[in-house]
Formats: C-alpha cells, sequence, structure tokens
C-alpha cells in the first residue's frame, strides 16, 4: 500500500474506503488485503458469516458430510454427539456411532437418523434426486447387521436399506452416485465377489455389481465426482495410473464403459504415490473442482484447482501452501478446508515464523488473475489464472484425535450455510467439537467485531501521542482486523468524548498498518489524550489503549 499525502481537517469528516485522506500509512510496504466479506463492495460475491452458529458436536473426527434438503450427514470416527455448549459426558449426550445426522437450519439433532457403524466411515454421498445418501468406509456392519464397506439409507424415513446389499473388500474411500449407479472408489480389490482393483461400480437400488471395472495402479482412490453431464467420472487419488494409461494423481473415464477420457490437469498438477494425493473433487454443475496435498519429492501441489469436466484443461490454480482436505464451491465462492500458511504466490497472506495455519479459507470461483512463480518450494504455476481470498477467516483450534494436529477436513453446503466437519476443538476460541455451521449474513447474529488479535498473539498496540507544533496533535495507532469483515470504520477521539476524525480502512490478519491523524486548531498548552473506536458494519466495536497525555 502507498502513503498518503497528510492534510488538516478542523472538523469530523468521513472518508471513503479508497481515501484515507489525515490518516497516514506509517508502513506501507505490505501485499494487498482481501477484498470481500459479508459487506463486500458491489461486484464482489459475499461470503457467509465467521459467525459459529449453535450446532450438536461429535467426539472424534468428521471425515465426510453431505447435505440432503435441510438435514446434514456427517460420517468419521466418533461413538458420542451432544448438544451445544456441553462438554464431553454432559447432559444431552448420545450414541453416535461413526455417523449422525443434524438441521442445518437449526444445528439440532435428527434424531430419527440413528445408526452405528462397526468402524470409521470415511464418505458420505447423495442420490442425485436426494432419496437416498451412501456411506463408505472402513465398516463391515451397520447397526449389527453385515454391510462390507459400503451401504444405503433412505433419507424420507432414516431407515438403513437392507435391499441394498454391495460388498466392497477393503476400504471405501469416494462415492459418486448416478440416478441408477453407484461409482465406488478406494483400496480394494474386489466389489461383491469379483476382481476390481481400486474403482468399482453398483445398482442404486440393489448393489448388484455392474460392468463398469476401470483400474488404478500405483495407489488408492481419494475422491471421485461425476461430470455435470454424467458422462465422465473424475477420479483422483494417489494412483500413478488408470487402465494402465499414465495418471499421475487423478483422471477421468466414461461413465458407461469405464475407458479412459482426456484429462489435461494431470500433466500440470502432480500429486500422488507415498508423497501426495488428490483428496477432493466437487463439481458446481458447470466446472470440476478439486484440492490435494503434498509431502515431498513427487507431488508439486496443495491449494485449489477449477477445471473442464470434458478436457481437464486447468481454468483456475491457486498455489497456495499448506494442504488442503475438501473444496465445496457455493454460487460465486469456492470455499475450501485444510492448514493454508502461505499464499504469497496468488497474492494473499505470507508465511510467517512461528507459523501460522488457517483452516478455512473463502475464494472467487471467477479467476481475477494470475500466478506468481515459482513459489517457495519452486513449484511454478506462474501465468495461470488464479482467484481472490475473500475476508473470511474463521478460526478453528487444532484438534488431537487423528494426531495429525489438524482441524477441519470436510464441508457441506448450500446457498445460506456452510458446514464445516474434523476434529477442531474449539471454534473462535469457545468450545465447539468437531461439528460446526455458518451462515449468510440475513441468518447470522454477525457479532464477530474487530480484533487486534494476530497470530502468534501480540498485545493491542499502543496510542501514541505528540506534539511538534503549538495548537497540534499527532496520534499513532495501530489498526486492527475482522474475522469476515475487510472494511473497518476509525473514529478518532478525543478526550473520551469528541470525536475528531473518521476513516474507513480495509485490513486483514497479514496486513495491519500503524497510521497517524494530526488533530489541528487546540489551543496551545491544553492538555488531551486520545483513543480510537473501531467498529464493523454491524456496529461492533473495540477500544484502543488510551494515549498518555499531552500538552498541545
Amino acid at each position: 500500500m502507498s502513503h498518503r499525502r497528510a492534510c488538516d481537517h478542523r472538523k469530523r469528516r468521513v472518508l471513503s474506503a479508497s481515501v484515507i485522506g489525515a490518516l497516514v500509512l506509517l508502513n506501507p510496504a505490505m501485499p494487498g488485503p482481501a477484498s470481500a466479506d459479508t459487506v463486500p463492495p458491489v461486484g464482489t460475491p459475499p461470503t457467509v458469516s465467521a459467525d459459529a452458529l449453535p450446532t450438536w458436536q461429535v467426539n472424534g473426527v468428521v471425515w465426510s458430510q453431505v447435505l440432503v434438503r435441510n438435514t446434514v450427514y456427517a460420517t468419521g470416527s466418533f461413538t458420542r454427539a451432544r448438544p451445544p455448549g456441553v462438554t464431553v459426558g454432559g447432559p444431552g449426550e448420545v450414541d453416535a456411532v461413526n455417523i449422525f445426522a443434524f438441521d442445518v437450519t437449526t444445528g439440532n439433532r435428527v434424531a430419527a437418523f440413528s445408526h452405528s457403524l462397526s468402524a470409521q466411515g470415511r464418505v458420505v454421498a447423495a442420490a442425485p434426486d436426494g432419496s437416498r445418501v451412501y456411506v463408505g468406509g472402513d465398516f463391515t456392519a451397520v447397526d449389527g447387521s453385515a454391510h462390507g464397506h459400503v451401504a444405503a439409507f433412505n433419507t424420507a424415513t432414516g431407515a438403513l436399506d437392507p435391499k441394498f446389499t454391495a460388498t466392497v473388500s477393503n476400504t471405501v474411500r469416494a462415492l459418486a452416485a448416478g440416478s441408477s449407479t453407484l461409482f465406488i472408489g478406494g483400496a480394494f480389490g474386489s466389489v461383491d465377489g469379483a476382481g476390481r482393483s481400486n474403482l468399482g461400480a453398483v445398482s442404486v437400488g440393489t448393489g448388484a455389481l455392474s460392468g463398469w471395472a476401470p483400474r488404478t495402479t500405483g495407489g488408492s482412490v481419494w475422491s471421485m465426482v461425476l461430470s455435470p453431464d454424467h458422462n465422465r467420472v473424475v477420479i483422483g487419488g494417489a494412483f500413478t495410473a488408470l487402465n494402465a494409461q499414465p495418471a499421475y494423481g487423478m483422471g477421468s473415464v466414461s461413465s458407461s464403459s469405464g475407458t479412459v477420457q482426456p484429462w489435461a490437469a494431470n500433466q500440470t498438477i502432480r500429486d500422488a504415490t507415498a508423497t501426495g494425493a488428490i483428496t477432493s473433487l466437487r463439481t458446481d454443475g458447470v466446472h470440476v473442482f478439486g484440492s490435494g496435498f503434498s509431502t515431498g519429492a513427487g507431488s508439486n501441489f496443495e491449494g485449489t484447482f477449477e477445471a473442464d469436466p470434458n478436457t481437464g484443461n486447468i481454468t483456475l490454480v491457486n498455489d497456495c501452501h499448506g494442504d488442503t482436505y475438501d473444496v465445496l464451491p457455493v454460487g460465486p465462492v469456492l470455499y475450501s478446508v485444510g492448514h493454508a500458511h502461505d499464499c504469497r504466490a496468488i497474492g494473499a497472506f505470507p508465511d510467517v515464523s512461528p507459523r501460522r495455519w488457517q483452516h478455512a479459507l473463502a475464494q472467487t470461483v471467477a479467476a481475477t488473475g494470475t500466478n506468481a512463480g515459482p513459489d517457495g518450494y519452486g513449484w511454478d504455476y506462474k501465468g495461470l489464472p488464479d482467484s481472490t481470498v475473500l475476508q473470511w477467516f474463521p478460526q478453528l483450534g487444532r484438534g488431537s484425535y487423528t494426531g495429525q494436529s489438524q482441524a477441519a477436513w470436510a464441508l457441506a453446503g448450500n446457498a445460506n450455510y456452510v458446514v464445516l466437519g474434523g476434529e477442531f476443538p474449539t471454534v473462535n476460541g469457545s468450545a465447539q467439537q468437531g461439528l460446526t455451521r455458518m451462515a449468510v449474513k440475513a441468518l447470522a447474529p454477525n457479532r464477530r467485531g474487530p480484533t487486534y488479535l494476530t497470530f502468534p498473539a501480540t498485545p493491542p498496540p499502543a496510542t501514541a501521542v505528540a506534539s511538534t507544533s503549538p495548537g497540534t496533535a499527532t496520534v499513532t495507532f495501530g489498526t486492527a482486523w475482522d474475522y469476515d469483515n475487510e472494511l473497518l470504520n476509525y473514529e478518532v477521539i478525543r478526550d473520551s468524548a469528541t470525536v475528531v476524525h473518521t476513516a474507513g480502512m480495509k485490513t486483514n490478519f497479514w496486513t495491519l498498518p500503524t497510521v497517524s491523524y494530526t488533530d489541528t486548531g487546540l489551543t496551545p498548552g491544553s492538555t488531551h489524550t486520545y483513543q480510537v473506536r473501531i467498529s464493523d458494519p454491524f456496529g461492533s466495536r473495540l477500544l484502543s489503549p488510551t494515549s498518555a497525555q499531552i500538552r498541545a
């Protein structure tokens, strides 16, 4: 950001977000801030609020979620669920063994859906018409009855479907449901007793085996999605070949024959083997979106991407360091969860020491610029389209359940709500375990206000004041930021009563300039103190420390 010329103001004046006027930035050499939030400028998509709405909790980890109408179905590794605000073992806690459902509009448990998986669930997916949800994972029984790693539930009644009898020999990690066929991916050798190498398909009604039999080698399947026209299945994971053809981490096959289709993205984004994988694949009905992780040589991507569903040509790539576990396109906004820590290549926050992890992000679906490169790891996406990181920074505590010190692993949502699932113990500093939901501003309390808190934590910046000529006082103070509002209002207050200046400034956690304002027209020799009141568009306020007394 550039210096802005100081000018004298003898009366209160409200300035635009782009003109600071008498507020002078004292540390201008910074990356630009984000550009949207719950109250963005015209033409920029709004995000959901960062407010955590009351939501039932689980005592382990949520690996996958899907939203059908108003019900969120979550699966993972957990044994109990409890109401919001209740500690482990507290009143109202119920059994919920690896699968759970709650109402996205209220956060309350859906009691009619009460089941038990014999081992963790890894993925849950919905039928296109919402009539069923399918769950896959490590389990071999549901409610005590044999179900080999995959099962179906009726969403109208909440009942397990006994007619769906598909059996997979080992872990199911990916599901994609069509109108007549359920496509299955994971790490297994057979489906319904027939040989299948990590991929297979069954009838959605009975679980009867289909002849669809592509195969991966070099690694397992982690993610799948049907193309918008349902003619292709896009597959992601840690594999290196698909039907014996090179397909490093992802590829595309015909949904009818299983033959390999073009997928250009795997020539640029290469996550596979023991060092990486394509972790998530989704579609918004137009494009395919994905995410990846890398732990070393052999893999080269940790952010989010968008590709043409018919060719795999990359239309968006956000080179952001820090493994990304799930993506969710909602209209013009792409939400993601992981542990992002360095997004300089796309013009956003830098790496810091000690390292700061941002566990949830929102970005524009539309490309807004291009990647810089090579990045800090030497990966080079220079010139490829990227998108803008939006002002949505909920703070999730790191969990201990998986031993990986992560927070959110899974997303679900619609036009009004975004639901995060994982192993986090807190949200925005308050106890909330494993599940949380957030809503658009019309449905949210909008109580997340300005904060000085950065990571690692630092004390609030002092409010300093000095006089260099009779009748003047120059006030210098630090700026704040807000989890879901970029533009904040700053009021300089003299003697705890008189607002002498007002200005709007855009900030986020990595752009916190120190600014100054010169108060003029004071009686020479008079004494004064100053304080700054910072507020967001909803009236939430933060007061700076009061300055020492100054003689003008």
